[in-house]
C-alpha cells in the first residue's frame, strides 16, 4: 500500500504540462501568463485510448486506415491533411479480430501504401481464428514485450469478450486498455459498432467505453454527397477536434475531403491538386474532382 500510495499521489500545487499528442486535427491557440500558446487539437494523447463508432459497413477501417497512416507519416501529407500523427519514431500495432488474411492484409496495406514506408514500424495480426481470452492474452504479451511502442489498434474491442453485455467481462477488457495505455504510455484506438437506429456503441461494452475513453469517434454518412463519411468528435477530454470528411478515391484508398490539402501531385503527366485549399469551392462541388485524381 505504502508504494501504491507514492505511485497514486498527484500533487495538486505541481505544474503538469499538457499530455503528448498521438494523433491530432488541426490546431487551436490559448492564452496563458506567457502569451499565446499553439497547441494541436488532439484526437488521441499518450496513456489514453479513444474508440470508433459506427453502424456496420460505414467504412469504420477506412478511418483506421487514415489514423494509422498520419501517424506514420511519410508521404501520407496527401491523403491525411491536417490529421497528423506525432510519432517521434515510435511504432505502430494493429490487430484484426474480425477478418480473413486476405482482407485482413488488404487493409494492413493501406496504411503502407499511402505513408510509402515500409513495414519495419508497423506490425500487423490477424486473430480472427482465436478465442476472446487467446486475443486478450497475445495483445497483453506483445505491449508488454514490444519496445518503442506509440500506437496501438484494436480492429474490434467486441472480439475480446464472450458477451458485450456481460458487464463483468467489459468492465475487465476496458480496465484492461486502461492499464495498458498508462504503463506503456502508448495511444489505443478501438473500434465498436452501434446499435442500428441510434448513436449507442453496443451492448455494456460500449457503455464501459463511454465512461473511460478520452474521445468518442463518430461516423457518419453524408446527407449530401453520396460516398463521403463525416468524422465528428462525439465527446473527448480536451477540446473536441473540428468535423471532417473522408472518401475513397479511385485507388481504393481514404483520403481526407475537406480543403485543407495544398498538395501537387503529378496525375497523366499534369500537376493537380488534391484539393483547392483557399478556395471557396464547397465540397460537394470538389469532391467530384478530387474522386477523379489517383492519389
Amino acid at each position: 500500500m505504502e508504494v501504491m500510495e507514492d505511485d497514486c499521489f498527484i500533487d495538486p500545487t505541481e505544474k503538469i504540462e499538457h499530455p503528448p499528442v498521438a494523433i491530432s486535427y488541426r490546431e487551436y491557440s490559448y492564452k496563458t501568463k506567457e502569451g499565446t500558446e499553439v497547441y494541436p487539437t488532439p484526437i488521441g494523447t499518450y496513456g489514453n485510448f479513444s474508440f470508433i463508432q459506427a453502424p456496420p459497413k460505414h467504412k469504420k477501417t477506412f478511418l483506421v486506415s487514415l489514423l494509422s497512416a498520419a501517424y506514420l507519416g511519410g508521404q501520407s501529407k496527401k491523403f491525411t491533411g491536417r490529421l497528423k500523427g506525432h510519432r517521434n519514431d515510435k511504432c505502430v500495432i494493429h490487430f484484426d479480430t474480425e477478418q480473413g488474411r486476405f482482407h485482413a492484409q488488404r487493409v494492413f496495406r493501406r496504411a503502407l501504401d499511402m505513408s510509402g514506408l515500409d513495414s519495419e514500424c508497423y506490425r500487423t495480426y490477424g486473430l480472427r481464428s482465436r478465442t476472446f481470452q487467446e486475443r486478450i492474452d497475445f495483445i497483453d504479451y506483445k505491449i508488454k514485450y514490444s519496445d518503442n511502442l506509440g500506437l496501438v489498434i484494436i480492429d474490434g474491442i467486441a472480439d475480446l469478450v464472450s458477451d458485450v453485455n456481460n458487464i463483468d467481462e467489459a468492465n475487465a477488457i476496458v480496465q484492461k486498455l486502461m492499464a495498458w495505455t498508462e504503463q506503456k504510455n502508448i495511444h489505443i484506438i478501438t473500434v465498436i459498432h452501434t446499435n442500428w437506429g441510434t448513436n449507442k456503441p453496443t451492448g455494456h461494452l460500449g457503455s464501459a467505453l463511454e465512461k473511460k475513453a478520452e474521445t468518442q469517434i463518430q461516423i457518419e454518412k453524408s446527407e449530401l454527397e453520396q460516398g463521403l463519411m463525416n468524422v465528428r468528435c462525439r465527446s473527448s477530454r480536451n477540446r473536441a477536434f473540428d468535423d471532417f470528411s473522408f472518401y475513397i478515391n479511385t485507388l481504393g484508398l481514404p483520403e481526407i475531403a475537406d480543403q485543407d490539402i495544398n498538395i501537387l501531385d503529378v496525375i497523366g503527366g499534369n500537376k493537380a491538386k488534391h484539393t483547392n485549399e483557399g478556395s471557396a469551392t464547397p465540397i460537394s462541388q470538389g469532391y467530384q474532382t478530387r474522386q477523379n485524381l489517383s492519389a
